[in-house]
């Protein structure tokens, strides 16, 4: 006697359990980011019609690239269980730097612009090394407060940059500067594009490619194990601050290029916005979890909301509480993150 094998019908409850199995190793892998994501864009093209025209789609973009590479930097900071609240006022030094070198040089040879450029960009990397630098050495070798430690930097950064710019914008700079790095397009891609997926390239290398990352996410996982293992906490601590101010001050000179003037109050607002865009990314404030990719699109969701209520004609005040709220949102998303992925490993 042949038995035909009946195959048993799905029950909703079984769809709906495979559905949420399936939500959830989605939201442990890439968060709540593509979700918001998608929403933003639906939301604001239906809100507005100029939101998906492509000149408005050329500017997010190359206003993105300096949010991106500054939130690439703040990242290092997080894997170890940091954070950097001076890289405002680490761009703005760099940009009064950047220009008054520039100045000085023209000022020296009218006929030298690209020495002058040279000078300047070597100048401003090497001011952010310098910050990174104390930043590092006051956390991991003082043992100082990675909040208080950069934030007591901001304020003496701030100050410096004043002092030295007077408080008034710095000219001087050669056209070329600006004409290069901040307004060619070479094939239609904006240039700050290009030197934006030239820095996520390299900390994309660095960072899943090299013992040097394998150590930054070692770090922020376990400290403690980390230097049992025989890796230097102390020496990769520094290291991965001077690698963000390093960035960031990469980030400010292409700023500045933008403005075409050294500000003493430039990238006022980047410090809210790339945390915000770095925790909506993934990147968990107890360390050692992210994925610098992640970090690129949360840097571009941080710029369309900015860009979306622009067109909208939201007063910046308002654009303020909205930040505030994303970032409150995204750190409470990442508490719920970490206890699932604690569930995980338990069961």
């Amino acid at each position: 006697m042949s038995e035909q094998a009946e195959v048993e019908p799905r029950s909703p409850t079984d769809s709906l359990r495979r559905l949420s199995a399936f939500g959830r190793r989605f939201f442990l892998a890439g968060g709540i980011l593509p979700l918001v994501l998608v929403i933003a864009i639906v939301g604001f093209a239906l809100a507005e019609p100029r939101f998906l025209t492509y000149g408005n789609l050329f500017n997010v973009a190359r206003a993105a690239s300096f949010l991106v590479i500054v939130s690439i930097g703040q990242m290092i900071t997080l894997l170890v269980r940091g954070i950097d609240m001076s890289i405002g006022s680490t761009e703005a030094l760099v940009s009064v730097c950047v220009a008054l070198v520039m100045a000085t040089v023209l000022g020296f040879d009218p006929d030298a612009p690209w020495l002058a450029i040279a000078a300047g960009i070597a100048a401003g990397l090497a001011v952010g090394a310098v910050v990174g630098a104390v930043n590092g050495i006051g956390i991991a070798v003082f043992n100082v407060n990675p909040f208080i430690m950069t934030v007591g930097m901001l304020s003496i950064l701030s100050g410096v940059a004043l002092t030295v710019s007077g408080g008034m914008p710095m000219y001087g700079m050669p056209k070329q500067f600006g004409e290069i790095f901040a307004y060619a397009a070479p094939l239609g891609i904006p240039a700050p594009v290009l030197f934006a997926a030239g820095v996520f390239v390299i900390m994309f290398y660095i960072l899943n490619w090299t013992a040097l990352g394998r150590r930054i996410y070692a770090l922020g996982g376990n400290i403690v194990a980390s230097r049992l293992a025989g890796i230097s906490t102390r020496l990769h601590m520094v290291l991965a601050y001077v690698m963000c101010s390093t960035i960031v001050a990469f980030g400010g000179i292409l700023l500045t290029a933008r403005v075409g003037t050294g500000e003493a109050t430039l990238a006022s607002t980047h410090v809210l916005e790339s945390i915000t865009a770095v925790v909506i990314a993934g990147v968990s404030f107890f360390g050692g979890i992210g994925r610098v990719g992640n970090v690129v699109l949360g840097a571009f969701f941080v710029t369309l909301v900015t860009n979306g209520m622009n067109l909208l004609r939201v007063p910046s005040y308002q654009q303020l509480i909205v930040l505030g709220c994303l970032l409150i949102l995204a750190v409470v998303i990442d508490q719920v993150r970490i206890r699932m992925m604690q569930q995980v490993r338990d069961e």
